[in-house]
């Protein structure tokens, strides 16, 4: 973990006793849902996080607190979830949450469940993070000891029963509606929407999925009000977000940083710059499902949701991949394009055809076999997937592969031999992707 110095959500980073309740009661822990519970309405609870302009920050980006207010008033059951199934290759800023400090996320959930009138949540964790399911597990049995869950909490009358569920690994279980079918026992696949989840979702009552960070952020907004939230970030950018950067920069990892805060700034003084004998080619800025940036786009960027909107890409996650210019381009994206083949759902023949046929292109290419006709047939098969499916997985595989091309065509035009026929690619068994 890299600070900023701004601690909003990583005060307790890298610290090795973080993750315990003494230490976060010690610093101010469980103050906000005191204050929530005693004097406080969830409707307050809910206009003071629409108020501060907190946006989900799993990747969509939608107001938290307008999400809330699209639970039905006479709701007689709500469910809420911790979506902690990161899977964006390039992200894993939720799982330093979840590891250093999980009272605060376990906070975050009590607030958000009174705010919505939640009576059971779910904390979904990815199945590969079997220590932070542990981890968690611990910190949930810490919290009902000390009053925080269970029945009555904190003399209240507010009850609420917190469920840590592990996850089989499945990349699809990210997006919301495929998170919930995991949970009662169904395919991890994608629901059709309308109805979204706030109105019928789990077992068909109003459901709430918001991500690890989300919920993490409501105890400070609780705390300081929805006006110093405001401080940080820009108008409609508003607060920190967490950017979890990998590739060959000097200084690597988790890093804080208000919204609007230029990529070109971030990038020199607190990254410092490329490794040594390393040039800037590229930038994925929100996980492997945007479109890439070239150096150049890069460094005249700011990173917020507008700002990056306005450049083509998008800030998803913030899962931040630096490219060295040593990096083959047509490498890369076969790489991620194997990721979403292998990782689909099927659900959708789009999507399970065209991922396939994305990788296989592809794939052909990089052996030498590329033809003429290759990237004209990568644009057909994109056309017949962006928009078309029930999820965005569809979408998160065409976007970079549509951008890599865009960006970096030279790179794909090198593997095309000139005397090779047009010709077509055949269909083959999905094993044989491999």
């Amino acid at each position: 973990m890299n600070k900023s110095g701004n601690d909003m959500l990583s005060t307790r980073f890298d610290r090795p006793d973080g993750h315990l309740l003494s230490v976060y009661e010690a610093e101010g822990g469980y103050k906000a849902l005191k204050t929530a519970l005693a004097s406080m309405q969830p409707t307050e609870v809910r206009d003071v996080v629409k108020d501060s302009g907190l946006r989900g920050r799993g990747g969509a980006g939608f107001p938290t607190g307008v999400k809330w207010g699209f639970v039905p008033a006479d709701a007689d059951e709500v469910y809420f979830f911790v979506n902690a199934d990161e899977s964006e290759p390039g992200t894993f800023k939720d799982r330093l949450l979840l590891d250093y400090d999980p009272h605060q996320t376990i906070e975050g959930t009590i607030i958000s469940c009174f705010a919505v009138k939640a009576k059971t949540a779910f904390v979904y964790i990815r199945g590969e993070f079997g220590w932070l399911i542990d981890r968690v597990q611990v910190a949930v049995n810490e919290a009902y000891a000390a009053g925080y869950l269970g029945k009555n909490i904190l003399g209240s009358g507010f009850d609420l029963e917190m469920i840590v569920h592990k996850g089989a690994g499945a990349y699809i279980c990210g997006e919301e509606t495929g998170l919930i079918n995991s949970v009662e026992g169904r395919k991890g696949q994608p629901r059709l929407k309308p109805p979204f989840p706030a109105v019928s979702g789990f077992l068909d009552k109003p459901t709430i999925v918001n991500n690890v960070e989300s919920v993490a952020s409501v105890p400070w907004i609780i705390t300081n009000g929805a006006e110093a939230y405001k401080n940080f970030g820009t108008e409609k950018s508003c607060g920190t977000k967490l950017f979890s950067v990998s590739g060959p920069v000097k200084n690597p990892g988790v890093y804080e940083i208000p919204l609007g805060l230029p990529f070109r700034e971030f990038f020199n003084e607190q990254l410092g710059g490329m490794a040594d004998g390393e040039k800037l080619k590229a930038v994925i800025v929100g996980g492997s499902s945007v479109p890439v940036l070239t150096a150049e786009e890069a460094m005249n960027v700011n990173l917020d949701y507008e700002s990056l909107t306005n450049a083509g890409t998008m800030l998803g996650s913030g899962g931040m991949i630096i490219i060295p210019e040593s990096s083959d381009m047509v490498e890369l994206i076969q790489v991620l394009m194997h990721f979403y083949f292998d990782e689909s759902c099927g659900q959708c023949t789009p999507c399970r055809e065209g991922t396939g046929w994305l990788h296989k292109i592809v794939k052909k290419m990089r052996k030498g076999e590329g033809t003429v006709g290759d990237l004209d047939l990568l644009e057909h098969v994109c056309q017949g997937m962006a928009g078309l499916t029930i999820c965005p997985l569809s979408d998160a595989a065409v976007m970079p592969m549509r951008s890599f091309i865009e960006k970096f065509r030279p790179e794909f035009e090198a593997l095309i031999q000139e005397t090779a026929p047009a010709g077509n690619c055949s269909l083959w068994p999905r094993g044989e992707q491999e």
